[in-house]
């Protein structure tokens, strides 16, 4: 079983910053491909980015694409999801999610991808 735990949201002004935190635990972090998702009020969980067990491989929506970029550090369990120039579209719970890749260092982009979800964190930019 893993757990996740996020941290690092808040309450940013557009054009700002923040950088996410992702703590893993219950499993070997290298073998996890991890994943971010966000859900704002009223719409759909959507996918942010991905991050392959490897770190050699990343995905973002195209929305974040030269804004957002994701990275981990196997040793202390944490992926990371720095987000730069916010927006208020950028405005939701931010979650991160985890699955076993021991076989295929790849990304993955649909929720149904994953397993094991944080209980997410909540970003509001305002203008």
């Amino acid at each position: 079983q893993v757990q996740l735990a996020e941290s690092g949201g808040g309450l940013v002004q557009v054009g700002g910053s923040l950088r996410l935190s992702c703590l893993a635990s219950g499993s070997t972090f290298s073998s996890l491909a991890m994943g971010w998702f966000r859900q704002a009020p009223g719409k759909e969980r959507q996918f942010v980015a991905a991050i392959s067990r490897s770190a050699v491989y990343t995905s973002f929506v195209d929305s974040v694409k030269g804004r957002f970029s994701i990275s981990r550090d196997n040793a202390e369990n944490t992926v990371y999801l720095q987000m730069s120039a916010l927006r208020p579209e950028d405005t939701a719970v931010y979650y991160c999610a985890a699955r076993v890749a021991s076989l295929q260092d790849s990304t993955y982009t649909a929720g149904n991808d994953y397993v094991y979800w944080g209980q997410g964190t909540q970003v509001t930019v305002s203008s």
